[in-house]
């Protein structure tokens, strides 16, 4: 018998299978976990942009996420794109109820290409109810501003937002220095220990769900049984080399080749 380390992601479809559901589902299945999923929203997009966003219902994502939680209870959950305050709130009961562990949260509020994810009133619910469940949260610069409602244009200022997300809202934070402010080196603040990620910069146009990717190689490492240090560690070697792969798909801000893992069919 196989009985593989499960996750879950929760977070929204991409039509395109570059970022969401469908980067998630590739990511854990290349970082060797069996992966299952809650779809909070149908987006139709492309690597040029998002055209339109369709939200599932309240009722029937906690039908989805209670009927993964009674069959094949999840070593680990990842959370990205949830844009409705009512979404929100039904996950963290649902998570709090059936206490699931290594939640991982992607405080995912823009696409690449520049469209809000986020509805302006769902943020303050997220920082209520979903970041103090977290094991680890994982924003990039402009949304660690937008969390720790403060400007970042250090390596400094990286340590001294994620100790305050971190403190404010109980929870260890990882925040992603890829926009530029300290190349694609990343910051782990937890409360009895801080650490810098060092990483080569891939130079790429395509870079359309990173975060995404990032967030669910942590996720999967976690469910293995691996350290949040090392989890990080390996999730952003794997994550370099689905960029360095440079698969070369659309017009815009293309995917990763995250099955690179798997060679050349």
């Amino acid at each position: 018998m196989n009985k593989r380390k499960a996750v879950l992601t929760i977070a929204g479809s991409d039509s395109s299978g570059g970022a969401g559901i469908q980067a998630d589902i590739k990511t854990m299945m290349a970082n060797g976990v069996y992966a299952m999923s809650a779809v909070t929203a149908l987006t139709a997009q492309n690597t040029l942009g998002v055209a339109g966003i369709y939200e599932v219902t309240p009722e029937f994502l906690e039908q989805q996420l209670t009927c993964v939680f009674e069959d094949i209870f999840p070593d680990a959950v990842k959370i990205g794109m949830v844009s409705d305050t009512s979404l929100i709130e039904i996950i963290a009961e649902v998570l709090t109820k059936y206490h699931a562990k290594n939640i991982v949260v992607d405080t995912v509020m823009v696409s690449t290409s520049g469209s809000r994810l986020l509805k302006e009133d769902a943020i303050q619910t997220l920082k209520e109810r979903l970041l103090p469940i977290a094991s680890i949260v994982t924003p990039n610069i402009p949304e660690a501003e937008i969390l720790s409602e403060r400007k970042i244009t250090s390596a400094k200022e990286m340590e001294q937002a994620a100790e305050y997300i971190g403190s404010v809202f109980h929870c260890n934070v990882l925040l992603k220095g890829g926009h530029s402010v300290q190349d694609a080196n990343d910051f782990l603040w937890q409360p009895s220990h801080i650490q810098w990620f060092q990483a080569e910069r891939i130079e790429s146009r395509n870079t359309h769900g990173t975060g995404c990717t990032l967030s669910s190689a942590i996720a999967s490492w976690l469910a293995r049984g691996e350290t949040l240090e090392n989890a990080v560690r390996k999730a952003k070697e794997y994550l370099t080399d689905a960029l360095a792969a440079m698969l070369d798909m659309g017009r815009g801000s293309g995917p990763l080749d995250h099955g690179y893992v798997f060679g050349e069919m």
